[in-house]
């Protein structure tokens, strides 16, 4: 599913962020200490291989809410847009929290002037956020945030499962 906002194309695809060809910066559900984790964290590091988590030591830890980069080594994305999401009744305020992923990924891809970004659902797996919640938050955030961007054109919602995907999709009207 694609749509329009101001000037910018947003989509919702079911497939794997690791294999998104063509987008300049996919974001990495990232763990507090940036290393190689499960979920999102772990394949990407998996694919992207070891030189990436001896970039991102320095740049850790980082907070809940928090976007750093990197390069995207073995990955066909020339960036990674590290965030650490809201670990679901712990972190406070989750949906404030969460909404910072998508804004501070978003405009550190316009700083760099990247084109195009790839989200993983942020917080929905381990950390346990509920998908519906989070696809609210994610969007809402999004759209309000398409103003501020001068460089970022495409975005792109990559979810794991048929599922996930319908969930999203519900909030993408």
């Amino acid at each position: 599913m694609k749509k329009t906002i101001s000037g910018v194309t947003l989509e919702c695809i079911q497939g794997n962020i690791v294999a998104q060809e063509g987008i300049g910066a996919v974001v990495n559900a990232a763990n507090a200490h940036l290393e190689r984790g499960g979920g999102v964290a772990g394949a990407i590091h998996k694919a992207a291989g070891p030189d990436l988590e001896k970039e991102c030591r320095p740049l850790a830890p980082i907070n809940p809410g928090y976007a750093v980069i990197t390069g995207g080594h073995n990955l066909p994305n020339r960036y990674i847009i590290h965030c650490l999401g809201p670990v679901y009744g712990v972190d406070k305020p989750e949906a404030g929290l969460l909404g910072n992923c998508y804004r501070n990924a978003l405009l550190l891809a316009d700083k760099y002037e990247i084109e195009s970004i790839a989200f993983p659902a942020i917080s929905t797996g381990i950390f346990g956020y509920p998908l519906k919640e989070a696809a609210r938050v994610a969007l809402d955030t999004v759209r309000e945030t398409l103003p501020q961007l001068k460089h970022v054109c495409f975005i792109r919602f990559v979810l794991y499962s048929k599922n996930d995907l319908d969930d999203y999709e519900e909030f993408f009207e």
